[in-house]
């Protein structure tokens, strides 16, 4: 069995009753109870850009955000050069689009469309 732990999830609790392990166990089984998944990429940014932007997509979840705050990815997914990246992955039609977002670009999130911040402000958070 394969399970993802992501950094940031926001789950819909409305959904969390036709979660059958959720009281037990703490696991969702159903993309229809996740809105939404942030990775921050690390020494395996191959998982976050391959698999899990297809699994994530499969389960339906609406927005998937990949933070590449060092830059550390393959330029096939970031560009050359490398740079600091926020990817916003919106399902639409079962498949991801994908913007990428640095610098001062401002977010556009279907999930927090109240959010008036930058690609950087969320990339160097905590720093």
């Amino acid at each position: 069995m394969t399970a993802f732990r992501p950094d940031v999830a926001v789950v819909d609790r409305n959904e969390l009753t036709k979660e059958l392990l959720w009281s037990d166990q703490s696991i969702l089984t159903l993309g229809s109870s996740i809105k939404f998944v942030a990775e921050v990429v690390s020494s395996n940014w191959q998982n976050d850009y391959a698999r899990k932007v297809e699994d994530y997509a499969v389960l339906g979840i609406p927005e998937y955000w990949i933070a590449d705050y060092a830059g550390s990815d393959s330029t096939r997914h970031i560009g050359k050069p490398k740079q600091p990246t926020l990817s916003i992955c919106t399902l639409v039609n079962g498949e991801y689009e994908i913007q990428q977002l640095r610098g001062d670009q401002t977010i556009v999130s279907l999930t927090f469309p109240d959010f008036q911040l930058t690609a950087e402000q969320v990339l160097r958070a905590g720093r």
